[in-house]
C-alpha cells in the first residue's frame, strides 16, 4: 500500500499526486524540468520504502518555479511598446553607417529565420513568415540573406536602422554547412548578399561579387549564436570545438557576440503554460548555463526567446521577450561602435 508523502501536504499517495502534475501538464507530454515524457513512474506503484526519494522526485515536479525571477523583465504592454519604439527608432551611433548588421549563426533548425520571422512579425502587427524557415535538421537557407526589419506608421512601411543577416546552419566538420572561412568572410565584409554558399568552393577574390575593399557598412557588427533548448543536452563535443573557433577568431576581429536560446517553450510546461515564468524557471537557468558552457561564453550574454511557429495572433509577452532580445544585441552593436571610435582616436 502506498504511503501518504507529508511533503505535498495534500493527503496524496505519491501517485495520485503525480497523477494530478501529469494530468496538469496533460497535452505538453512533458516533465517539469525537461523535453523528455513524463517518467514511467508515473504509471507504477511505490512502496513506503521508497518514500524520501519519492518526496524529491515530487519537490522537483512541483517546484520548479522560484519565487522571485533570476532576471527582471517588465511583462506590461507599455513596456513592450517602449521596446519597439526603441527598436524602430534606433540609429547607429556611428556617423558613417546607416544601418547596424546583426549575423546569426547555429546549427540547421536552430530557430535563426524563425527569429528573423518572429521579429518582423512584431513590426507588422500580425504573424509572417518574412524569412523562409525549414523543418529539417539540414539548413533551408544556402545563401546570405539580409532582412532590414521594417515598421508600419499610419500604414506606411518605413526601414529601420537593423538588420538581421541570415545565413546556412554551421555543422561539424570543415566540409559541412557554413565553413569558419566563409563566415569570417561575411563579417569581415566580403561576401556579396545573396552568395550561395558550397563548402567546397570557398569565398575568394575570383567569387562573383566579391567585395574587394568593405567599408564599415558592410561589416558585421554583431555576431549571434543560435541554439535550441531541445538539443542542448545533445549538442556533440564537435560541436563546441566548432562554436570555440568561431568564438575566437571573431573575438580577434573585435566584433562582439551574444547567445540566444530558442524553443525555451518547449523545454520546460510551466513556460509554455506562461511564457512569463521563463526567468522563474530552475529547469531553464540551468540550460542557459549549459549553453554558456557549449558556447564558451557567460550566461549573462545569453538571452531566452521564443519564436512564432504555429500560432497565428501576436502575443504580448512572447513579443516582449523578442523584443528584449533585440535590445540586448543591439547593446552589444553600440559596444562594437564605440570601441572602433575609442581606436581611432
Amino acid at each position: 500500500m502506498e504511503k501518504k508523502m507529508s511533503c505535498i501536504n495534500k493527503g496524496f499517495t505519491f501517485g495520485q499526486a503525480l497523477q494530478v502534475k501529469a494530468e496538469s501538464l496533460s497535452g505538453a507530454g512533458l516533465s517539469a524540468n525537461s523535453a523528455t515524457p513524463l517518467p514511467a513512474v508515473l504509471n507504477s506503484s511505490k512502496s513506503s520504502g521508497d518514500a524520501e526519494d519519492s518526496c524529491k522526485q515530487l519537490k522537483t515536479y512541483f517546484f520548479n518555479l522560484l519565487k522571485s525571477p533570476w532576471r527582471a523583465v517588465d511583462w506590461s504592454k507599455q513596456h513592450r511598446d517602449a521596446l519597439m519604439k526603441s527598436v524602430s527608432m534606433y540609429k547607429p551611433s556611428n556617423n558613417s553607417v546607416f544601418e547596424a548588421r546583426v549575423l546569426l549563426l547555429g546549427p540547421a533548425g536552430a530557430g535563426k529565420s524563425s527569429f528573423i520571422s518572429s521579429v518582423q512579425s512584431i513590426f507588422s502587427g500580425r504573424v509572417t513568415n518574412r524569412a523562409m524557415v525549414g523543418s529539417s535538421s539540414t539548413s533551408f537557407t544556402k545563401k546570405l540573406q539580409s532582412f532590414n526589419i521594417r515598421w508600419y506608421e499610419e500604414n506606411e512601411c518605413r526601414p529601420s536602422a537593423l538588420v538581421l543577416c541570415d545565413v546556412m546552419g554551421i555543422e561539424e566538420g570543415a566540409m559541412t554547412g557554413l565553413t569558419l572561412h566563409d563566415t569570417l568572410a561575411i563579417i569581415k565584409g566580403h561576401v556579396p548578399e545573396g552568395h550561395k554558399f558550397d563548402p567546397t568552393q570557398p569565398v575568394r577574390m575570383e567569387t562573383v561579387g566579391y567585395v574587394k575593399k568593405p567599408s564599415e557598412r558592410d561589416r558585421v557588427h554583431c555576431v549571434v549564436y543560435v541554439v535550441d533548448a531541445t538539443k542542448i543536452n545533445f549538442y556533440s563535443e564537435g560541436m563546441k570545438t566548432t562554436f570555440s573557433q568561431l568564438r575566437e577568431h571573431v573575438s580577434d576581429l573585435g566584433v562582439h557576440q551574444v547567445g540566444l536560446l530558442t524553443h525555451v517553450d518547449q523545454v520546460c510546461p510551466d513556460i509554455t503554460h506562461d511564457i512569463t515564468n521563463v526567468y522563474k524557471s530552475k529547469s531553464l537557468q540551468q540550460m542557459i548555463t549549459k549553453a554558456g558552457v557549449l558556447l564558451c561564453m557567460s550566461p549573462s550574454s545569453i538571452v531566452p526567446v521564443k519564436n512564432y511557429s504555429s500560432e497565428l495572433e501576436l502575443n504580448s509577452e512572447t513579443d516582449t521577450l523578442l523584443l528584449s532580445a533585440v535590445d540586448h544585441m543591439l547593446q552589444y552593436v553600440e559596444l562594437y561602435f564605440r570601441d572602433n571610435t575609442e581606436a581611432k582616436v
